[in-house]
């Protein structure tokens, strides 16, 4: 059995004007963030950590922000497209580890939807996916409110 490790990092502007989705759930708050998809700044983390850990690169690559067909996407169907690469690869996730960093909203409620949907999307179990909130303790942008920052260590296996 072959194991890898990827990183991932994201980060988004909060803007009035748009939905908040974080951890492919959509959360009540008085702003959303700002992208060319609906920017789920967890999801594009995790993404990256689960393709940076196959060696293929980022989620840019694959789906450019340039590129019509992703303008508005569900972040969740790129989780996916992302997870049907590793396995054509050969690979599998063996565990993520993620947390989001914003001041608010207070995203401790929602951790347990947005472990059950991404379990979901990725058809693994919820005992494999670790998501932690906290705050910049009111420092950076994340600490102003200016945005939402996200960061994932992923662990694939090969099948074998």
């Amino acid at each position: 059995m072959k194991i890898r490790v990827g990183f991932g990092y994201d980060v988004h502007a909060l803007v009035c004007g748009r939905e908040l989705w974080i951890g492919g759930i959509k959360i009540e708050h008085t702003s959303g963030l700002l992208g060319h998809s609906d920017a789920d700044v967890l999801i594009h983390a995790i993404c990256d950590a689960l393709l940076g850990a196959a060696n293929m690169r980022d989620i840019g690559y694959h789906f450019p922000d340039t590129a019509g067909a992703y303008k508005d996407i569900d972040s969740k169907i790129l989780l996916r497209d992302a997870l049907a690469l590793l396995r054509k690869a050969g690979y599998e996730v063996g565990n993520i580890d993620a947390t989001v960093a914003a001041e608010r909203p207070r995203l401790a409620p929602h951790i347990p939807a947005m472990k059950q949907k991404l379990a979901e999307v990725m058809h693994i179990s919820e005992e494999d996916i670790s998501i932690k909130a906290t705050t910049s303790e009111k420092l950076g942008f994340t600490g102003r409110e200016e945005g939402i920052a996200a960061y994932a260590v992923a662990l694939i296996v090969t099948r074998s």
